[in-house]
């Protein structure tokens, strides 16, 4: 599959990690992303996709998760009239065969580079990143899940609906430290060195749940935060690129205001 058209007006999202709470608020989660598509697909709006749409998504060779059929039907839809929509993967939704990008997703494990108009943006989940010329290393843990040897021998040890259980109450564990100020700290310097050495103009990603724009001299930093608490996410247009936030009363996007500072 070709890379996707990443034409302007886009939508950038992360962490909604579907699948990671309680029943109704799945269902909620997933109907409110619903609706998002419909409007982003109404508005001729793309959307790039930064890891943790799922939590936790594992696919075993003829098996995948009962997990968003809903919303995987309804992006399919979407993909084959918008085109390929970019999934970059997150630490708990990276166990991928086929079934994404049979939906019409253009799936990557690591990073991806792109241009709008004049800019250079580097987008990623925010969990790291093998290559070490990026100097952000994977924790150690995070390498390991994603080691081929690991996930051969995990599913020939447990079948499909025992081992996606236990990766499931490990992913709930994880995901309670993936917000920790430490991390927005590292994010934030990472980016800010990154910028400053390299030809990017924006980064963007997620990881940590904290959203937040940071602007510097020689480039712009921005973290989408969460879709399952903030509803926040990142849109570009015309130059310019703010933090924004999906409004479910008024069924439109508004400007993000962050109470944190």
């Amino acid at each position: 599959m070709d890379g996707p058209a990443l034409n302007p007006p886009l939508l950038f999202i992360s962490d909604v990690h579907l699948g990671g709470f309680s029943k109704s608020r799945n269902a909620r989660i997933q109907s409110e992303l619903i609706q998002l598509i419909n409007y982003c697909q109404r508005n001729d709006i793309r959307i790039a996709i930064l890891g943790d749409l799922f939590d936790y998504w594992m696919e075993y060779p003829n098996t995948i998760p009962k997990l968003g059929k809903s919303l995987l039907d309804r992006f399919e839809t979407f993909n084959k009239q918008m085109g390929p929509t970019l999934f970059i993967t997150g630490n708990h939704d990276n166990w991928t065969r086929d079934h994404l990008s049979n939906r019409g997703f253009y799936l990557v494990h690591e990073d991806y580079v792109f241009h709008l108009d004049d800019k250079q943006f580097l987008t990623l989940h925010g969990d790291g990143l093998a290559d070490p010329a990026y100097k952000l290393e994977r924790p150690l843990m995070h390498r390991f899940l994603r080691a081929p040897s690991f996930v051969k021998f995990f599913q020939s040890l447990f079948p499909p609906n025992i081992g996606i259980a236990i990766m499931k109450h490990f992913s709930r564990i994880t995901r309670k430290m993936d917000w920790d100020p430490q991390k927005e700290k590292k994010l934030n310097n990472w980016a800010k060195t990154q910028l400053k050495s390299n030809n990017h103009d924006v980064i963007l990603c997620g990881h940590d749940h904290i959203p937040r724009k940071k602007q510097f001299p020689f480039g712009t930093y921005i973290n989408l935060g969460t879709f399952y608490e903030h509803r926040s996410m990142v849109y570009y247009n015309k130059n310019e690129i703010n933090l924004v936030c999906w409004e479910v009363n008024s069924q439109t996007l508004k400007q993000f205001k962050n109470d944190r500072h």
